[in-house]
């Protein structure tokens, strides 16, 4: 900490460097994986390779006898140790149906993948070597792959025990969609479909446990997103009392969700240490990572337009593939698929039928987006066809749709309170950056020649900051602001970083709020014994509830050290003011913060008097637009704040070879008043990339018999460097009125918004062929098979 401020003026608004930019670049970062206790193990899960039986027998002496082995742990011994996971979101509380989640698979197995054995060794090699030898014996039982399929009445059931394979069904919307669509000029009817993607994190999960036998005390590091919730959930599974276990959270190289707690391997390391008597580390490859999906959903869409291309009515049947049921958050992600519907748009009639159905695929985890990116595709795709339709302007009719500025806060058919925006005012950036009409022009001569030029646009509107009543998503945190002698500050914040850089937009809030230098703040985060109970990182959540949090926190430690500079200046405290590491006077006289703080702990009964001796505050922060009532069609409203975003991509197709290559990508994007804008644009580049792999290649793709086939990178496809140019990036602020900055979150913004103008772009490039785009990802193949049967139509 150097008490000589570097920089002048104020920190929130600029782009300030991440506080360990320097260090992640030189190769100095701390993972999960980088710690090493005295004595530690290495743990290797043995999977199912079926997708659904019956387990007769686990054989496991010659593992057992394989050099290095210190332990092998099957379901029925973990069963002994360990009960069942907590739910993250609980499904019987959301009305839907659950099941006891294992660390291990005990007596069935429901997907190819499931863990059912464990194996620790002196090293991972040994373990890996001890884990082939683990021999398992299944009775086989029929499955399904296909969720549509599992709706069937005679379906294999996933689960014996429920009567079919609906994990939750539920309606949602208002308005007559029936006399809407019979009063409609056209009704357009139409099947997509969402591709099964990954996450693929830079970074796989990762934990070590650690059990100290003399004191009964558990120790976890982890690349994760909720380090309390974990220590709760380790705590009920293990039944040991949560002061017993200290969870800490090493540096994140990617969540984006995957990393949100409720694991099975999260409580099988803890058993593992606890057992073995010594540090267990559990470090995950890319194959395991790649198991988990992302999304997989198909939509059976009618639209009511009318002639000059008003959305009147929209009526949505959305059956969403969950794979088997998880403790962690994925299950419950098409649930706001469906809540999100219909997006921005002023529709007077939405009725949405959701069935989130079990199939024997691995699970889905939670993702970046949490389902709205699949409300957005599907929402931009009927769109774009009913523009096309009515051979509209796919720009006018978003116009034509939009919520306009004047209505907000609006209150969506499936009752969500959208706080503010200027979604017209988006269009029109994207439109100008974009070139729109000169690209309208160029893309009519390049037909001329043969080549097939396509222009997406794309509009999302991204609730952020959820709070889910009776669940672990809350929609505030609480921060700790501790000054010391010396004037050096450290921020214990309750929220977590993925990697994205939100403890430096929380550094920051501390420095202006506090008035003292940025470089003299130190901010912790992601370990249970230092930082305040709080909800860690999803959801866009980190700037407006860590970034509220401590910005309250901060204000009252700034108004003890007004009080007491004044009083050292012999001034009036409310003529001072603290900037720069000083308390100033109206005349120019000066104490610096460091003497002040001195002064409040050594001089308690004399220039301190009356104030409390402490330097450091703890505050919560709720923000507002969140209300649990249900209104009379029983909606709530769980999310404060509301992103938006209008995308706009260039593509041009080879109908030879069916390869799409993206030219140019615009992003116009609203996140109310940003705290540092480079962070922001670090996020939106991410999530565009991600989007665009799930609108060309990314896919997870699984044999007849339910084994991944995509799992290694050589399979399953993500966008190289060379596939996407740089986006270009616009910036509007329409403030929201209910956080502490006006701020909104930018965290899930852009994967949804970016496929889907992919894709309209495509379809754009196609439109001679008569092409119609009904599913994601659009790989040669698929689009040669589109261009095929358009011709053939």
């Amino acid at each position: 900490m150097s008490q000589a401020a570097t920089r002048r003026g104020p920190a929130i608004g600029s782009s300030v460097r991440k506080a360990d930019g320097d260090v992640l670049l030189t190769g100095r970062g701390r993972f999960v994986d980088d710690i090493t206790l005295p004595g530690m193990l290495h743990a290797v899960v043995v999977r199912s390779e079926v997708a659904h039986a019956r387990i007769r027998r686990i054989d496991v002496t010659e593992a057992e006898r394989s050099p290095g082995v210190v332990l092998v742990l099957t379901g029925e011994q973990a069963a002994e140790h360990a009960g069942p996971i907590p739910y993250f979101i609980d499904p019987v509380v959301r009305g839907a149906r659950g099941v006891d989640i294992r660390c291990l698979a005990h007596g069935t197995v429901v997907y190819a993948g499931q863990p059912v054995a464990a194996v620790v060794a002196r090293t991972r090699r040994e373990a890996e070597a001890a884990a082939r030898l683990v021999r398992v014996e299944y009775e086989r039982l029929p499955h399904v792959l296909d969720a549509e399929a599992a709706l069937a009445p005679d379906a294999p059931r996933v689960y014996d025990e429920w009567p079919d394979n609906v994990v939750l069904h539920r309606w949602y919307g208002t308005g007559d969609v029936d006399a809407a669509l019979a009063g409609a000029d056209l009704v357009i009817t139409e099947t997509i479909r969402t591709g099964r993607t990954s996450t693929a994190p830079m970074e796989p999960r990762g934990y070590l446990a650690s059990w100290d036998r003399m004191d009964g005390t558990l120790t976890v590091y982890g690349s994760l997103q909720n380090p309390h919730q974990l220590r709760w959930m380790v705590a009920r599974s293990l039944g040991i009392d949560e002061t017993r276990i200290r969870v800490v959270t090493a540096r994140v190289g990617g969540a984006f969700g995957l990393k949100m707690q409720g694991h099975p391997e999260e409580v099988l390391v803890c058993v593992l240490s606890r057992l073995a008597g010594a540090p267990v580390k559990w470090i995950e490859d890319r194959h395991e990572s790649l198991l988990l999906g992302a999304r997989e959903q198909v939509h059976h869409v009618e639209v009511g337009v009318t002639r000059d291309g008003r959305i009147t009515a929209l009526r949505d049947r959305v059956i969403a593939d969950a794979g088997t049921m998880t403790a962690q958050a994925g299950w419950a992600m098409p649930n706001m698929t469906a809540t999100t519907l219909s997006s921005g748009y002023l529709v007077p009639a939405v009725q949405v039928e959701l069935h989130v159905v079990v199939t024997n695929k691995p699970p889905l985890s939670a993702a970046r987006g949490f389902g709205k990116d699949s409300a957005h595709f599907v929402m931009e795709r009927v769109v774009d066809l009913v523009a096309r339709r009515l051979g509209l302007d796919p720009a006018e009719v978003r116009r034509a749709n939009f919520v306009p500025p004047d209505r907000f806060p609006y209150r969506t058919p499936a009752g969500l309170n959208i706080d503010s925006g200027d979604f017209p005012g988006l269009l029109d950036k994207a439109l100008k950056a974009l070139g729109y009409e000169r690209l309208r022009r160029r893309q009519a001569e390049l037909r001329e020649q043969g080549r097939y030029l396509g222009i997406g646009l794309a509009f999302e509107l991204t609730p952020e900051s959820a709070d889910s009543p009776g669940t672990f998503v809350s929609g505030f945190d609480v921060t700790t602001v501790r000054m010391s002698m010396t004037g050096g500050v450290t921020v214990l914040t309750g929220v977590t970083s993925p990697g994205g850089g939100n403890d430096t937009g929380i550094a920051q809030i501390v420095a202006d709020e506090l008035g003292v230098p940025l470089e003299w703040i130190t901010v912790v985060q992601g370990d249970t014994d230092r930082c305040p109970n709080g909800f860690g990182n999803f959801s866009g959540r980190g700037m407006v509830t860590g970034g509220g949090s401590a910005a309250l926190a901060a204000r009252d430690l700034r108004k003890k050290i007004a009080t007491v500079g004044a009083r050292l200046l012999g001034a009036d405290p409310d003529a001072v003011t603290v900037a720069d590491g000083e308390v100033r006077a109206g005349d120019g006289r000066a104490v610096p913060v460091p003497e002040v703080a001195a002064a409040i702990l050594t001089r308690a009964f004399a220039e301190a008097s009356g104030v409390e001796p402490t330097l450091e505050a703890t505050r919560a922060f709720k923000p507002g637009n969140i209300d649990h009532v249900p209104d009379e069609h029983g909606r709530i409203q769980p999310y404060p704040t509301y992103s938006s975003a209008l995308h706009a991509a260039v593509v041009e197709v080879d109908a030879e070879t069916g390869q799409a290559r993206l030219l140019d990508f615009v992003m116009a994007h609203d996140c109310g008043v940003m705290i540092n804008p480079a962070l922001v644009e670090g996020q939106a580049h991410g999530a565009i990339a991600m989007g665009v792999g799930a609108a060309l290649t990314e896919r997870l793709v699984f044999d007849a018999d339910g084994r991944l086939l995509s799992d290694r990178f050589k399979a399953y496809m993500l966008p190289r460097p060379a596939d996407l140019p740089v986006p270009r990036l616009e910036h509007q602020v329409t403030p929201s009125p209910y956080t502490m900055y006006g701020n909104k979150g930018a965290g899930e913004a852009g994967v949804g918004g970016a496929q889907a103008a992919v894709a309209n772009a495509i379809e754009d490039a196609l439109a001679p062929f008569g092409v119609t785009v009904r599913q994601v990802p659009l790989t040669p193949p698929v689009v040669l098979a589109l261009i095929d049967e358009a011709r053939s139509s």
